[in-house]
Formats: structure tokens, sequence, C-alpha cells
């Protein structure tokens, strides 16, 4: 009897880590002072309800595509490779409202990586770690050496401004890494999840079909004319589950990693909401030595870009410094989750 022969065992990098971080942001400003044009409220309730002071939103020009470009060439830069040795590109979004091609497709084109494999992937604000643990399980498992994680939201296209409770809320923008083989751990364990009992907590009004098979319905809107579906929140629901649930979640992975919030050199959370990071903070004990990531002032709540985002701007400003340890987490419609540690690039 012939023997069924075996297949060749793949082989990967031993470990991964962040090479390198980029990030883009819009030109348009759009402080609050705007956002109270649509809404009855005032600065004072918007920053005390949220943190935020300003947020940035995208123009004609500035596509999810652009956006993504931008960032990603920073990132490449930052991580000393071209982009012709990237050897997958996964994007994250709820915001690119082509179903297909993947707009992943058309970075790796504008990039100069086309025959990359590309893909998008909907987790929301999670978006980026779910993207960071698909590159950590490619690079260690041998399919890629160096993958494009990109988290991009163009949120003002689906921002009803005139819901009081979401008006002031999102932002638009672009982060993205490049993860890669390491000597040494440079990811921790990814704890990610889902709690699908409550999805429906954030949600898009309506379907896309539903809503064009009746124009006179389609209420989202960017100005005074609406336009399509918008994002709709259950505010005080998800504010409890992010701050009860999530700290569990971010001690996981801490413990995953086998560190101690007390080792960390960042605390990089979602940008969702100044009053979640501080009871997450409160929750994990984090030293006040720890540097913590408050981009959401003048950022907004950018969904999947909001991590890297953040993470580059504490780079930039010598808050977190290359090499560091920080624990990152994001968590979002669906609802869905993503914590782990990271070596900072």
């Amino acid at each position: 009897m012939t023997a069924v022969p075996q297949i060749r065992p793949v082989t990967g990098a031993a470990h991964s880590r962040i090479h390198g971080v980029g990030g883009y942001r819009p030109v348009r400003v759009v402080p609050n002072s705007e956002v109270l044009e649509w809404i009855d409220s005032s600065d004072e309730w918007i920053r005390t309800r949220s943190g935020i002071t300003e947020r940035r939103w995208a123009g004609p020009e500035e596509s999810v595509a652009e956006m993504s470009v931008q960032a990603a060439g920073k990132a490449i830069a930052q991580a000393g490779i071209t982009a012709d040795q990237i050897g997958a590109v996964i994007v994250s979004t709820v915001s690119h409202f082509k179903q297909t091609p993947a707009v992943a497709t058309e970075i790796s084109l504008k990039l100069g990586c086309p025959t990359a494999p590309a893909f998008d992937i909907s987790a929301a604000c999670a978006g980026f770690g779910y993207g960071i643990n698909l590159a950590d399980g490619m690079i260690r498992g041998g399919s890629a050496e160096y993958v494009l994680v990109i988290g991009v939201e163009r949120l003002s296209d689906m921002t009803d401004v005139h819901d009081r409770s979401t008006a002031f809320i999102f932002g638009d923008g672009a982060g993205a890494a490049v993860v890669g083989p390491s000597d040494t751990p440079g990811i921790g364990k990814v704890v990610w999840g889902s709690d699908a009992t409550q999805k429906d907590l954030i949600s898009q009004t309506e379907a896309w079909d539903t809503a064009f098979a009746k124009p006179d319905a389609i209420n989202g809107s960017t100005g005074d004319e609406a336009r399509w579906p918008a994002l709709r929140m259950d505010g005080q629901p998800v504010f409890r589950w992010a701050v009860w649930e999530m700290a569990k979640v971010a001690q996981q992975a801490l413990d995953a990693a086998g560190v101690t919030a007390d080792q960390l050199g960042a605390f990089i959370p979602h940008q969702a909401n100044m009053r979640i990071t501080d009871a997450m903070i409160k929750a994990l004990k984090l030293p006040a030595s720890v540097p913590v990531a408050r981009d959401i002032a003048e950022t907004g709540n950018t969904s999947a870009a909001s991590i890297p985002l953040a993470m580059e701007r504490m780079l930039q400003t010598g808050e977190a410094k290359s090499g560091d340890l920080a624990l990152i987490i994001g968590f979002g419609a669906g609802l869905v989750y993503a914590a782990a540690v990271v070596t900072l690039p």
C-alpha cells in the first residue's frame, strides 16, 4: 500500500513585532462650536461627556483609500522597508461604501505592492487589534514576512449631525502599522472576542438595500440635507460594558503577556470617550507614571484608526518611546474587542 505523502511543514518567524507606524489626519478641523450649530448642547457638555474639543473631517479628495496610502507610506518608511516587501495588506474599515473590490486592493496598487494578498475586515473599533492578530499569525505561520495593517474611517459620512447623542463623537482619519519578523516577542497574545448578545447597541440605522429602496427614509447626514443611513448608539449600556468588561479584557492581555501595569511604557486604548479611559485606568490600577493616550480630544472617535493614530502621536511627542511596552485595547460595535501588549516601534 502506497503511503500518503506528508505535507511539508510551513515555517515562519519565531516572533513578530510592529516595525513602523504612521497616521493621516484630514485637513478640516471641526471644533465643538461648529457642532453646536446642529444640536442643542454646549461646549462644556460635550467636553464633560466625551473629552472632545475638536475632530477632523475628511474633504472630497480625502477618500478612505487616499488617507490609507498617506498613513501607510509613513509606516513603511519608519519600518525601513520598501512597499514591494509587503506580503499582505489588511484594511479595517466600516466606512468604505463600495462592497467590492476590497479597498485594500486599491491601496496595495497605489502603494506599489499590487500582487500582495489584500483584503478588508469589518471589526469596527476593534479592527486594528484584529488586524494585528491576523498579521502576527501570518508572519509566524510563514505566509508573509511583512504585513501592512491599516485602520481607516470616514465616519463623518455616517454621522447624523442632528443626533444629539452622536453628532459630536465621530471623526475621520487613517492609521497604519507594518508588522514583521522579530528575534524576540513583540506582540503578546491578543485577547479578542465579542458579545453578540448586545450587537445592536451600536449599529447602522438601516441596511443599505432598505434605505435606497425608500429614498425618503434615508436619515443620515453630513449637512442640512439627509443623505443615507447613519450610526446610532445606546450610550449608557455601551459605557457600562466598556468600563466593566473591557477592564477585565485589558487585564487578561497583561496577564497573557506576563506583564504588570507598572511595567508599561504606555496605555493606548481605543479613543472612544475620555471618561471610559479614566475608568479603565482606575480599574487597572495603572500608575500615574504610565503615559495614557488622549488623542480623542483633538481627533474624536475614529474607530479602527484611533489606536495607530494615538500611537503615532505619543511617539512623535515623546510621551512614549521606541521599545517601550504598550497595552492596546479596542472595542466597539458588535460588540467586539481586542487587546494586547505590544512593543512600540
